[in-house]
């Protein structure tokens, strides 16, 4: 795990001159006029961890008034401009009073934006969050300042992986096959997700982990190879194995291989949950919104759990107003 604190940095701001995280040094431990505060967001493997200290607007001018523009740098800072963020490697000074330019870590030019509502206490929130960025945007009084995080978690990750791999999960399947689908999903290390595959696949043959392996192979373009290796992974998988995987192919935007799976599912399964549910996609897909109604209620009347009748319910409800359920 990998962990990012913003106190190992004094975090600065070209027209703020403030470091959030420093505070004086005092005879007495006394309540801060400005309170400390944490925030905190994990994307991929590595933690975000912001310290900082909020002061109060009090009904004050903050921008152009107590936090004068260009006061470091000369730079604007309202929405027609840009102000620069300062990562400085040293965070045991007071302000900006110590502020040198060559213990700078970092700059980013941001593009500040007006707040709808006004920030009595300055705040740095979390935003826009994807799997490795996230955006961070220090807000008080009318003006937010956004700057964002990304996170480069494809070697971290392996490296977490394989220090995994040492423990027990290299004798079950599912760990190995976790690996794996990693690597492929991020299109690196093959050959050695491949050498995970066959760990899986010793451990407990399987669909998941012959499918996987199946896909790497196609991936390493050993097409004949993969082809063997489907029609084994076929020989292993049970209705609701089959369709999910048609399910993931269709969030990889794989529709066309997604509707040759659930074709598959309707002619082995035909008279299944999970049958009744490939033959609605399929006539879903070719605009045969009566006949797909049709089935997905016969689905739902051969689902064994309450939960799987509401899930296949909002089937139901997209079909009958004619919505594709594949979209």
């Amino acid at each position: 795990m990998k962990t990012l604190t913003v106190k190992s940095f004094a975090l600065c701001l070209v027209i703020l001159g403030l470091c959030g995280t420093v505070s004086a040094q005092s005879d007495l431990k006394l309540p801060d006029v400005s309170q400390a505060a944490e925030v905190k967001q994990r994307i991929a493997l590595t933690d975000i961890t912001i310290k900082y200290h909020r002061p109060l607007v009090n009904g004050r001018k903050i921008w152009g008034g107590l936090v004068p523009y260009g006061k470091v740098w000369r730079a604007g800072a309202n929405e027609n401009t840009t102000c620069t963020v300062i990562f400085s490697k040293t965070n045991t000074g007071w302000g900006s009073y110590s502020y040198d330019q060559k213990d700078d870590a970092l700059r980013v030019d941001v593009k500040p934006k007006p707040l709808a509502q006004s920030e009595e206490a300055l705040e740095y929130e979390f935003e826009n969050l994807k799997p490795d960025s996230t955006a961070v945007t220090l807000k008080w009084e009318k003006l937010g300042v956004p700057f964002t995080v990304s996170i480069n978690d494809a070697d971290q990750t392996l490296q977490n992986i394989r220090a995994q791999m040492k423990g027990a999960g290299q004798f079950a399947w599912q760990a190995p096959d976790q690996a794996a689908q990693f690597c492929l999903t991020k299109k690196t290390n093959l050959d050695e997700a491949l050498r995970w595959a066959d760990l899986s696949i010793q451990n407990e043959e399987r669909f998941e982990n012959l499918s996987t392996k199946a896909d790497i192979l196609k991936a390493l373009n050993r097409q004949d190879e993969a082809k063997k290796t489907w029609d084994q992974a076929l020989g292993k998988a049970a209705a609701p194995q089959l369709y999910t995987y048609g399910r993931q192919l269709q969030n990889q935007k794989k529709g066309a291989e997604a509707m040759e799976i659930f074709k598959e599912v309707a002619k082995r399964f035909p008279n299944g949950v999970f049958g009744y549910l490939a033959q609605a996609r399929i006539k879903s897909a070719s605009g045969d919104f009566a006949g797909a109604l049709n089935d997905a209620k016969q689905a739902q009347a051969a689902a064994p759990s309450d939960a799987q009748k509401q899930a296949i319910q909002g089937l139901i409800d997209r079909l009958g107003a004619k919505q594709d359920i594949n979209k």
